[in-house]
């Protein structure tokens, strides 16, 4: 018998609950990360960003601004492993989070920026600024997209469906 079959059966991971604090914990550990390259000058996007049409530039480069801007990325985070959870809660491996952070890049850097305008648009921002978000975007879907995997391998392990027998 495999050692997770010995747990109950009716042990689930609340889809909702999982997704909510994935999000809490993608937000507060990327966001730290987002603000510590804005910080030491890896790229000049305000951790704020996303505040740019509500809040004064001045505010947001402020440090107050900045922990709202973190706030905002924990907001955004916890948006974001909800629909990730809720559209792609079966994919497997890490490509699926690896895309998916990038499309958020995408979404936000070139498709959503020239409307709000958050910041420079990407063609005007330096090499290291494009790279660093996108990588950290990269890294944040990854983190979201991974852990979402292995939370379902694990979910089929407990039910017994994903036991390879061991002989």
């Amino acid at each position: 018998m495999h050692p997770l079959q010995s747990r109950s059966a009716s042990i689930h991971t609340n889809r909702f609950t999982f997704a909510l604090e994935l999000g809490f914990y993608a937000g507060l550990i990327w966001g730290g990360i987002r603000w510590f390259f804005y910080a030491f000058n890896f790229t000049s996007v305000l951790p704020g960003f996303l505040l740019e049409p509500f809040f004064k530039h001045s505010f947001l480069a402020s440090t107050a601004g900045q922990l709202a801007g973190w706030l905002s990325f924990i907001v955004l985070s916890v948006a974001a492993s909800l629909l990730y959870v809720l559209l792609f809660l079966k994919a497997k491996g890490p490509w699926p989070g690896i895309a998916y952070g990038i499309v958020w890049w995408v979404l936000l850097f070139i498709v959503l920026n020239p409307l709000l305008q958050w910041s420079a648009p990407v063609k005007l921002l330096t090499w290291d600024t494009n790279i660093s978000e996108m990588c950290l975007f990269l890294l944040w879907g990854l983190f979201i997209g991974y852990t979402t995997a292995v939370e379902y391998t694990d979910e089929k392990l407990r039910d017994g469906k994903g036991v390879l027998s061991r002989s």
